[in-house]
C-alpha cells in the first residue's frame, strides 16, 4: 500500500467521520428545535390567555353566580358561556372546580352518571400561577388527560357566598389532536429543509477545513515519499512552524537517523571486505611457512642434520604458535565486537594482579634484555571491575610493550590512586608513535611503521580500547618519537560495598 492512498483513505475517514459527526448534530438540532418551539408557542399561548378566567369572571358573573343557592351548578348558564367561548376558540377547555380543586363541571366531561368520581386537578400550580398574575410559566392538570401537564388560565371567584375556582385549559384534546396531525408535517420540512441546507453548508466547510489542516500531514506523506524514492536528502522545511512539529521533528529525524545508518552500514560492509582480506592474508602467512618447512622435512629428511631439523621444528612451532594467537585474537574481537561480551565486575585487588602478570612477563623479559619494572603505591584499594577483562588488556598492554621495547630497553608498570580511581599506566623505552599516528594504533589491523619486524594483525590494542570501554572508561596514550609509549587508563574504586565513580 502506497502512501498516497494511505493519505486518501485517512482524509475519506475523517470527512466520513466529519459528515456522521454533523448528521448527529443535525438531528439533535432538529429535535431541540422542535422542542424549544413547541415550549415557546405554549409559554406565548398562556402569557396571552393568562386574564382569560377572569376576564370570564368578571364579565359574565356579575349578576348571576355558576353556583346557585342551594349549591349546585348552574348548568344553563355556565353551559351556555362555555359553549360561546369553546365555538370563539375550540383549542380551550373550561372547568369549574370547588375550593378543594375537583371539577364540579365543564361540557366536555360526561356528566350523566351520578355515582361517578369526580375529577381533581391539583391546585398548588393554580395558587402559583395566580400569585405570579399570569407572568410565569407554570403547567397544571389536565382532567382528560391526567398523564400530561398543559398550560392554563385560572381565577378565584366569590359569589353569592360560594367560592371556587374557573380553570381553563388553554391547549386541550382538540389542540393537541390537531398539534399531533401537523408535527409529522412540519418535523419533516424542518428536517429536509434548514437540516439539509445546514448540512450541506456544514459539510462542504467541513471538507475544506479537513483539508487544510491535513495540508501539515500531508507533507509529511509527501516527504515519505521522496524518502522512499530514493530522494534521501529532502527534509520538511521549518518543521517547528507546523501545526504536527513534533511528527515532522520526528520524521526528520528518523531520516537522518536512516541515514547515518546506512552510512554505518556501508562502512561495516567495506570493513568486513578488509577483514576478510587481512584474515586471509594473516592466516595465509603462518600456514604457508609451516606447509614450506613441513614439505622440507618430507623431501630432505634424509639429508638433514640433527640441528637443522631441530631448527625447522621450531619455526614450524613458532608459525603454530602465532596461527594459534592469531585466531584467539580474532575470535576474541568479533565477541568485543558483537556485544557478546557481558563484564562480571566485582571489588579486587589490583596490586595482586599486577604482581602476578609482573611475575610471568619477567622470564620473557630477560630473554630480550629488557628491564621489567613494577611500581606501586603501598595500600592500593580495591578496584570494581572484571578481573579476566582486565588481566587481558593488561597482557596486550604489555606483549605490544615487550615487543617494540630494544634490546637493553626498559618496561615499567604503574599503579597509583587519583581521586576516585585506580590508574594503571604500562610504558615502554621504544621508538614512540607520532602524533598523528598514536589514535589509529587502537584501530584493528593498523600497525605503525617503527622499524620492526611486522607481527601479529593489529589486533591487541584494539581489543584492549574495547575491554576499557565495556568499563565505561577510556584508554590513553602519551608518546613522542623516540622517547618511548605510555599506554594508561583507570578503574573506580571499591569501597564500603559501592563503586566511587
Amino acid at each position: 500500500m502506497n502512501n498516497s492512498l494511505f493519505s486518501n483513505k485517512l482524509i475519506t475517514k475523517l470527512i466520513l467521520s466529519s459528515i456522521a459527526i454533523l448528521l448527529l448534530a443535525g438531528i439533535g438540532y432538529m429535535l431541540s428545535t422542535l422542542y424549544y418551539s413547541n415550549k415557546y408557542f405554549s409559554e406565548t399561548n398562556q402569557r396571552l390567555h393568562a386574564h382569560l378566567a377572569q376576564d370570564l369572571i368578571d364579565e359574565k358573573f356579575v349578576e348571576q353566580s355558576p353556583i346557585d343557592s342551594l349549591g349546585k351548578v348552574n348548568k344553563a348558564l355556565f353551559g351556555d358561556l362555555m359553549h360561546d367561548m369553546m365555538a370563539v376558540n375550540r383549542a380551550i377547555e373550561v372547568y369549574l372546580l370547588d375550593v378543594e380543586g375537583n371539577v364540579q363541571y365543564s361540557v366536555v366531561l360526561d356528566h350523566s352518571d351520578p355515582n361517578s368520581i369526580p375529577e381533581k386537578v391539583s391546585l398548588e400550580p393554580i395558587h402559583r400561577f395566580i400569585a405570579s398574575k399570569g407572568q410565569d410559566y407554570i403547567l397544571g392538570d389536565d382532567p382528560r388527560d391526567p398523564e400530561n401537564k398543559k398550560v392554563f388560565s385560572a381565577a378565584k371567584f366569590n359569589k353569592g357566598g360560594k367560592e371556587g375556582y374557573i380553570y381553563i385549559v388553554l391547549a386541550g384534546e382538540k389542540y393537541l389532536a390537531t398539534q399531533n396531525t401537523l408535527f409529522g408535517s412540519y418535523a419533516l420540512k424542518v428536517g429536509l429543509g434548514a437540516s439539509f441546507l445546514t448540512l450541506f453548508f456544514a459539510a462542504v466547510l467541513g471538507v475544506l477545513s479537513i483539508w487544510y489542516l491535513t495540508k501539515n500531514l500531508r507533507e509529511i506523506n509527501y516527504a515519505a515519499q521522496r524518502f522512499q524514492q530514493g530522494d534521501l536528502g529532502y527534509r520538511i522545511a521549518e518543521h517547528h512552524k507546523t501545526d504536527l512539529t513534533g511528527l515532522a521533528q520526528t520524521y526528520n529525524n528518523m531520516a537522518e537517523t536512516i541515514l547515518t545508518d546506512m552510512d554505518k552500514i556501508k562502512s561495516l560492509e567495506k570493513l568486513r571486505r578488509d577483514l576478510i582480506a587481512n584474515i586471509s592474508h594473516d592466516l595465509r602467512t603462518p600456514l604457508a611457512i609451516i606447509q614450506g618447512y613441513i614439505e622440507t622435512l618430507q623431501m630432505k629428511e634424509s639429508e638433514l642434520t640433527p640441528v637443522e631439523r631441530e631448527d625447522y621444528l621450531n619455526k614450524i612451532n613458532s608459525s603454530g604458535e602465532r596461527l594459534s594467537k592469531l585466531i584467539t585474537q580474532l575470535f576474541e574481537y568479533s565477541k568485543l565486537e558483537a556485544n557478546q561480551v557481558e563484564p562480571q565486575k566485582e571489588p579486587f585487588l589490583i596490586s595482586e594482579l599486577a604482581n602476578d602478570i609482573h611475575r610471568d612477563y619477567q622470564m620473557l623479559a630477560n630473554k630480550k634484555n629488557i628491564a621489567l619494572k613494577l611500581n606501586m603505591e603501598e595500600q592500593v584499594p580495591l578496584v570494581f571491575a572484571d578481573i579476566s577483562l582486565v588481566e587481558r588488556a593488561i597482557q596486550n598492554l604489555m606483549d605490544n610493550a615487550l615487543k617494540f621495547t630494544p634490546e637493553n630497553g626498559e618496561v615499567i608498570v604503574e599503579i597509583k590512586l587519583v581521586k576516585k580511581n585506580v590508574e594503571i599506566a604500562i610504558k615502554d623505552s621504544g621508538p614512540g608513535i607520532t602524533k598523528e599516528n598514536q589514535q589509529l594504533v587502537f584501530e584493528r589491523y593498523r600497525q605503525t611503521k617503527t622499524g620492526k619486524e611486522k607481527e601479529g594483525a593489529g589486533l591487541g590494542l584494539a581489543i584492549v580500547r574495547k575491554i576499557i570501554e565495556l568499563h565505561d572508561a577510556s584508554i590513553k596514550v602519551f608518546s613522542r618519537p623516540n622517547e618511548g609509549t605510555t599506554f594508561s587508563f583507570s578503574l573506580p574504586v571499591y569501597q564500603n560495598g559501592l563503586s566511587l565513580v
